[in-house]
């Protein structure tokens, strides 16, 4: 090699990109996905928690968990279990369009 070729070589090697520290950054793309997952959970909690909300509220107001023994009263044990609508999927797009009651 002459001397100018070695000079050429010497610029491009200090000119080319280090490629053990270019994709280095793995640790924000671990943070990113880590906090869309955390916030589709929480989305997914809520969502479960206003549908047996509404769920309850439903059964309330059409008096489905009315106590039998005493008049007037609310059996709470109902509803732990009552199904006021068939699915799932009524309560949350009634609670979502029914924003004030």
């Amino acid at each position: 090699m002459s001397d100018i070729e070695k000079k050429v070589m010497s610029i491009y090697r200090e000119s080319a990109p280090d490629e053990k520290k270019l994709f280095n950054l793995r640790y924000v793309n671990h943070v990113a996905w880590t906090l869309a997952l955390v916030l589709l959970g929480v989305v997914l909690w809520m969502s479960v928690a206003l549908i047996h909300a509404e769920n309850q509220r439903h059964a309330l107001m059409t008096k489905q968990c009315a106590d039998q023994v005493f008049k007037g009263e609310i059996d709470t044990a109902c509803l732990k279990s009552v199904r006021s609508r068939d699915h799932w999927w009524q309560h949350l797009g009634y609670a979502m369009t029914h924003l004030r009651s």
